[in-house]
């Protein structure tokens, strides 16, 4: 009896102390060009089981543009630029546009490991951390996005820098 006693207090304490939520880590560091940036960073694989790398981040101060950058291994993404992200929550649907021209560093590497896609459509829209679905065309057809995940992309809007 004493031997269930203890086991069922240690299974009582390992639930209240055990944090309820999991979070990926939101790094601030300063880009190549010197400039403060706060970033979201999550390998994640698809239903394929191919890894990706989820980044999402916000250079300089709260309010400037959150950007999504998916990242696969140099051959694995091959893109004819500009292909949108279509992302899926339920029947709710949205379209990302592809930016990825736009950084100068991805429109001159010749490995087309990359893609990046304008997020803050898509936040601005969110009233909660859903979980998401990702899919590229000719890419992968569905990447799914935990509602962790989610959680610090909305976060990174407004995450103020130190």
């Amino acid at each position: 009896m004493r031997r269930l006693f203890c086991c069922l207090l240690a299974a009582l304490g390992l639930l209240l102390l055990t944090p309820g939520t999991a979070w990926a880590q939101v790094h601030q560091h300063e880009n190549e060009d010197g400039v403060a940036m706060v970033r979201s960073l999550e390998s994640l694989r698809d239903l394929d089981y191919d890894s990706w790398q989820a980044v999402a981040y916000r250079e300089g101060p709260p309010g400037q543009p959150v950007v999504l950058r998916v990242v696969g291994y140099p051959g694995k993404l091959r893109l004819d630029h500009p292909v949108s992200l279509q992302v899926l929550a339920g029947r709710r649907e949205w379209q990302l546009d592809d930016i990825t021209l736009a950084n100068p560093v991805l429109a001159t590497d010749g490995r087309d490991a990359a893609a990046e896609f304008a997020l803050d459509p898509l936040l601005d829209d969110l009233s909660n951390n859903r979980p998401l679905r990702l899919a590229l065309p000719g890419v992968f057809t569905e990447l799914p996005i935990p509602p962790y995940v989610v959680g610090e992309w909305r976060s990174l809007q407004e995450l103020p820098l130190s």
